[in-house]
């Protein structure tokens, strides 16, 4: 008999904990770590709303989904904008199928940008499907590095140019990978909220939980899930880096930023470089860049599984409700480059970090503001 049950993460049990790392150690297309329990106890640990829902056979778990629930039964991904990835996981024979499983959770949408799904669980809601981009490394970070370069021989030699420039003009490159400064971490964080703030883009960063939760993930010290800071100095002066999750040997970069001032140089092309080459040091084997389009992924990462886009819809009258308002935003264009799309994409950033309705209000507006100003990022600016 399949069952349900929906509980914080804090409540999980360690059986249920176990079960759940043991699911996800049994298939690599969930081996990130923002796929197994660690990532979502610590939201849980800055947000009331996290829930796990959890679906047993005969009392036995075969799959769990973290979400935010929030109002009519709707899940948003946990940690969203932070979680990348997404997944329910779970048994290759555990038999759920999304709409029946999420009316048993109580769920009556799950509205998803980067869904994992192995299983096919979610299957026919994935409405778009794009390529996440990971470096790899099955050699040695030197001949990983060389094979990029022969592959675009120009682009690397102008990417070595500027190293060099930045090494000879502003001073002596180093790349500090575990940088444990509290300075160094919030040097980033604010450096990052002022290329959005050029940018026209939401500042996911604003919200207190988003800050706590990177902090927390910063101080940790113990266990095999950390936050990891890699900084690229420049003589004494910070210069660019990445603050993001590991689990092992994978880490997921979520903040990339540099300092405006050496925009010249494009540092953000050398921190990644550098990052690569540093990777053995650090106790890596991926660093996974995540599914976004940016340009600089596509010259030092290869493209890794393809993720999903879409919104499941449970067997229920509230599902079929959520499935036609998502139906009406496709027709509207929210699934193309153009302003719908661009809208879209921001509001679902915003109602998934601000907590409060004035949050979302300001967010609404500043969103409609953006829409006349956002202009691209440059080039030297990685995030």
């Amino acid at each position: 008999m399949l069952t349900a049950e929906t509980l914080h993460p804090s409540d999980l049990s360690g059986a249920d904990l176990s079960a759940w790392r043991v699911l996800a150690a049994a298939h690599p297309a969930f081996a990130s770590p923002l796929l197994g329990p660690d990532f979502a106890l610590e939201v849980g640990r800055v947000r009331d709303d996290a829930r796990v829902a959890i679906w047993r056979r005969d009392h036995r778990p075969v799959g769990f989904l973290p979400h935010h629930r929030r109002p009519g039964g709707l899940a948003r991904p946990i940690g969203s904008p932070f979680s990348d990835y997404h997944a329910l996981v779970g048994a290759a024979d555990a038999g759920l199928k999304g709409p029946q499983a999420l009316a048993l959770a109580g769920i009556s949408a799950f509205r998803f940008t980067g869904l994992v799904d192995p299983h096919g669980v979610f299957a026919d809601a994935v409405a778009e499907r794009s390529p996440s981009f990971v470096v790899q490394l099955e050699q040695s970070a030197p001949d990983y590095l060389e094979a990029l370069r022969a592959a675009s021989p120009k682009r690397f030699k102008n990417y070595r140019r500027l190293d060099s420039k930045l090494d000879r003009e502003v001073g002596p490159l180093r790349l500090v990978g575990r940088d444990l400064s509290d300075e160094a971490f919030e040097t980033l964080l604010d450096w990052k909220r002022a290329q959005l703030a050029r940018t026209g883009l939401a500042d996911f960063l604003r919200p207190t939980w988003t800050r706590a939760l990177l902090r927390n993930l910063f101080e940790r010290r113990r266990g095999d899930t950390q936050g990891l800071l890699v900084m690229l100095y420049a003589g004494e002066q910070m210069v660019g880096g990445h603050f993001g999750v590991r689990q092992g040997a994978v880490y997921h970069p979520w903040i990339a930023a540099t300092d405006p001032q050496f925009a010249p140089w494009s540092p953000g092309i050398t921190v990644l470089a550098r990052a690569i080459a540093a990777m053995p040091e650090l106790g890596l084997t991926t660093y996974d860049l995540g599914p976004s389009q940016d340009h600089y992924k596509r010259h030092y990462a290869l493209p890794g599984a393809e993720v999903g886009e879409g919104l499941a819809a449970a067997a229920s009258p509230a599902g079929r409700m959520a499935g036609g308002v998502e139906s009406a935003w496709t027709l509207a264009g929210a699934r193309r480059a153009g302003p719908v799309g661009k809208l879209r994409r921001r509001l679902d950033v915003i109602a998934t970090t601000e907590l409060t309705t004035a949050g979302r209000v300001r967010g609404f507006v500043e969103a409609v503001a953006a829409q006349g100003r956002r202009r691209s990022v440059v080039e030297s600016e990685l995030g």
